[in-house]
């Protein structure tokens, strides 16, 4: 896997706007609606480059997501766009009723996910999506860990006919992938092994990958844990292949997240090892909690608080690896 070597940063929301810019050139077929939120979430660059294809449709998230399901009726690859408080938060129905059912061609994306909102507190920090879009049949989820991965998941969602949840983080964040990366390490339904190991297995997903990373290097500094890391980017469905390999070969399982430890990705993979290979998990997120608010540069001390931090993770595998039968 090609990891980058640089400490260069990059904004998940401008690899999105960027992406349908450069898809739409070719590909005519793509549309966007917004939600009043098009500067926040990039989308107003494909507006500008595609004005006849972009649609503001203002603060009205469950009509935001019943347009796009009809544009997709009409045969258009329907992006839909704000924030996770409003999709799913305000729009669980229309998801359901006129996306899901259906199986159309609509693809949500949404920023302002997790705790790192920020000062928004928790009325906006949305925490729940993951396991609401993953209870939807026919619905997929996506969780990018960077820009890198970004930039591939929404062309590959495009290639993909059917509904789609992407989640993206507010924060600017560290790039995981080197941007040379190529496009085919970004499949549906699959997970990238970032870095191996052979004494437990870290899955995580979002900025919570990097986390990851720095946690598998602690592990490896203060105990001489060997710890593989794994960038599950796909939450529904999960890469069960991938989750058994881990499971067998590592002994031990922590997920990390930044979501609540229900029904999100620790509990994805709980499923996924339960029924394939069994092995003691440990899951790092949420713990079925409200988050609050916190001034932007105090974002890091939130995700302390609540338990969202490299030591955290190297924590949750070392009580992983105490329940291995011996």
């Amino acid at each position: 896997m090609l990891l980058s070597s640089e400490k260069k940063t990059a904004d998940m929301r401008g690899a999105y706007g960027d992406a349908l810019v450069e898809l739409g050139k070719t590909d005519s077929r793509i549309v966007c609606v917004g939600g009043d939120t098009t500067d926040s979430l990039k989308t107003k660059k494909f507006g500008d480059k595609y004005p006849e294809r972009m649609f503001n449709v203002g603060i009205a998230e469950a009509n935001l997501v019943s347009i796009a399901a009809g544009l997709a009726i009409a045969g258009k690859v329907a992006f839909a766009s704000t924030y996770a408080a409003f999709i799913p938060g305000r729009a669980v129905d229309q998801i359901r009723n006129t996306i899901c059912y259906p199986a159309l061609d609509v693809k949500l994306v949404v920023s302002h996910g997790g705790l790192t909102v920020g000062p928004d507190g928790a009325s906006h920090q949305q925490i729940e999506d993951l396991s609401t879009t993953r209870a939807m049949p026919n619905m997929r989820v996506m969780v990018p860990a960077d820009a890198v991965a970004v930039r591939h998941l929404i062309k590959a969602m495009v290639d993909t006919p059917g509904p789609f949840y992407m989640r993206l983080a507010r924060p600017t964040t560290e790039l995981v992938y080197a941007e040379s990366t190529p496009a085919d390490q970004f499949r549906v339904g699959r997970g990238n092994v970032l870095v191996d190991g052979s004494d437990a297995t870290i899955v995580a997903c979002g900025l919570m990958v990097g986390k990851a990373l720095e946690a598998a290097n602690l592990l490896k500094r203060e105990e001489g844990i060997s710890a593989r890391v794994v960038d599950m980017f796909t939450i529904k469905p999960v890469d069960f292949d991938l989750v058994a390999k881990c499971a067998k070969e590592t002994g031990a399982i922590a997920t990390a997240e930044e979501h609540n430890i229900i029904g999100g990705l620790g509990a994805a993979v709980s499923e996924a090892a339960g029924e394939t290979y069994p092995v003691p998990i440990k899951r790092v997120g949420v713990r079925d909690t409200f988050g609050e608010s916190a001034r932007d540069e105090e974002v890091d001390t939130l995700l302390e608080q609540y338990g969202l931090t490299a030591t955290e993770i190297a924590k949750a595998v070392v009580e992983a690896r105490s329940r291995m039968k011996k």
